[in-house]
């Protein structure tokens, strides 16, 4: 009977983890340049909390130097970035949304809420909050 139940578990483990889709690996990759004052600006007023916000956690962040040579595991589908900062958010190391420039902390934060929510990307609730 142990064994029966314990095979009966394993099918129904094995069926559920195939069902499931894979997580896919969500990236927000900033475009910067040796001078920008506007990557500057956003390093001193979003840079040190981005890491601890819900947005940082569903989309951590990699910087990735304007003028060096693209990772293998980047794929833009809109072309190398022209400004600094460019914001591009990738699913699975192909660009899904994109936010040229930095319009400042008041606007950065509702601009990037808009990229995830469209990309279809969750936000779990900071530490402490109840989801409504």
């Amino acid at each position: 009977m142990t064994r029966a139940l314990s095979a009966l578990a394993g099918l129904i483990f094995s069926a559920v983890a195939l069902a499931t889709p894979a997580m896919a690996e969500i990236r927000l990759v900033m475009f910067e340049q040796a001078g920008c004052a506007y990557c500057i600006m956003w390093d001193k007023e979003i840079g040190p909390i981005y890491p601890k916000t819900p947005e940082g956690a569903a989309a951590p962040l990699q910087k990735q130097d304007l003028h060096t040579a693209l990772p293998d595991d980047i794929t833009l589908t809109r072309g190398k970035p022209r400004f600094t900062p460019t914001f591009v958010l990738l699913r699975d190391g192909t660009e899904v949304e994109r936010l040229e420039g930095y319009p400042g902390e008041d606007f950065f934060w509702g601009l990037l809420g808009m990229m995830l929510d469209r990309s279809g990307v969750a936000l779990e609730p900071p530490q402490g909050e109840v989801k409504g």
